[in-house]
């Protein structure tokens, strides 16, 4: 069984016992090796112990303290879970970086996934060290969009063989296939992403895409025109042309008359 070394760092002693025991009747390839109550004694053991993965609590807005631990990631090759109850703006931040987090309360399978995630990039990162460099990035822009509260133009996703960070201008649609999706790029190229068309949905910027079917959204920076002389269509840059669902006729019109 692979296994991974943590710390659990959260000011309720409670919460620190309770976590801990999850993991061990839980996820027993976690390996916890310290606790703390606050980001100094994180510091502190971040040195002294070398942890793979940080269990980190953080509250928002007023958690800037814990925010303070994404600029000392760059000083370790640790990992962190974020485990608290977030406002949605965060959660969004979270998904677009593809950082792992835990609600309060915690949910087992919420739990038991955020760990298999810590162990696939535990992997990517013996893999090819890029991906942690890749990894680190993503922790730094998750901080900006936190503490200035902006949305981000970059997404993180991970793959069979790394992480990837993704320039949401270079989206030309995304396409749903099954529970994955397909992402086109202006370039021509595409991209497979085991995430749903639905969690795109939720973490792209609203005033840049649309989802104009079950199955696409659009960058609406890359629409050239909007036909309807024989049925619904988007009509896309690089000779792309997608149907608009008949329900979202109405709300696309008024939505790209105000571009």
């Amino acid at each position: 069984m692979s296994k991974i070394t943590a710390i659990i760092i959260d000011d309720e002693a409670l919460a620190r016992e309770n976590l801990q025991l999850l993991l061990a009747e839980f996820c027993p390839e976690v390996e916890v090796i310290g606790k703390g109550e606050n980001v100094e004694e994180a510091r502190v053991l971040i040195v002294e112990k070398k942890p793979e993965a940080v269990f980190l609590d953080i509250r928002m807005p007023s958690g800037e303290e814990g925010l303070e631990l994404l600029e000392d990631a760059k000083l370790g090759n640790f990992q962190i879970v974020f485990v608290t109850a977030f406002k949605e703006h965060a959660i969004k931040a979270f998904n677009i970086n593809s950082i792992h987090y835990i609600l309060k309360p915690i949910d087992i399978e919420d739990l038991k996934e955020a760990v298999a995630k810590l162990l696939n990039y535990k992997e990517l990162f013996l893999q090819d060290n890029s991906n942690l460099e890749t990894y680190i990035e993503s922790l730094k822009n998750l901080s900006e969009n936190i503490h200035y509260q902006n949305e981000s133009s970059k997404i993180t996703v991970s793959h069979s063989k790394g992480i990837k960070i993704i320039d949401d201008n270079n989206i030309l649609y995304l396409e749903g296939d099954g529970n994955c999706t397909n992402i086109h790029f202006t370039d021509d190229t595409t991209f497979f992403d085991t995430r749903t068309l639905k969690v795109y949905d939720d973490i792209l910027n609203k005033n840049k895409f649309y989802r104009i079917h079950k199955k696409y959204i659009i960058n609406l920076n890359c629409l050239t025109d909007y036909l309807s002389d024989e049925g619904s269509y988007a009509q896309l840059q690089k000779d792309v042309k997608l149907p608009v669902a008949r329900a979202r006729v109405a709300d696309f019109v008024k939505t790209i008359k105000s571009l």
